[in-house]
């Protein structure tokens, strides 16, 4: 699994130019799920972004966490996180997950971070998205299921 995370003081997704998914103050997270990936790896990693310190205390350091801060979650899926750009000037997706397997995985991302008392929306799997984001900082890091 590859995410990248976004701080954000907002952001939405729509789909045909209705907002299906918004949150206010919180994480932007972009899902890639890999061939191979399991509950596991969503375990994990919901685990790990919950508790993702990327969020200023009282002296301006990133020592709070999204549960710290109370703040919201929009997960959204990206196939494209897989694209292998080394050969050519084509992506090819071979390492992404086939979509029967990517999208019951996603499902249980976007549970897993409810579980933790996260306010959670989501974009719509398979869907042709925009996405509107207000970056904090900004704030972009890439985490990889280990």
């Amino acid at each position: 699994m590859r995410v990248v995370v976004q701080r954000v003081n907002h952001a939405s997704v729509s789909v045909a130019r209705s907002v299906v998914g918004q949150i206010e103050a919180g994480m932007l997270v972009f899902v890639g799920i890999a061939s191979g990936d399991t509950d596991k790896e969503i375990t994990q990693m919901v685990d790990k972004l919950v508790g993702l310190r990327i969020f200023s205390d009282d002296q301006g350091k990133m020592n709070r966490s999204l549960l710290d801060n109370k703040g919201e979650m929009l997960v959204v899926s990206q196939f494209t996180l897989w694209g292998n750009c080394r050969k050519g000037r084509r992506p090819s997706f071979v390492d992404a997950a086939l979509p029967q397997i990517a999208e019951p995985l996603y499902e249980q991302f976007v549970i897993e971070a409810a579980k933790h008392g996260v306010r959670v929306a989501s974009g719509l799997f398979g869907a042709d998205m925009q996405v509107t984001i207000v970056n904090d900082g900004p704030v972009t890091l890439v985490l990889e299921s280990w």
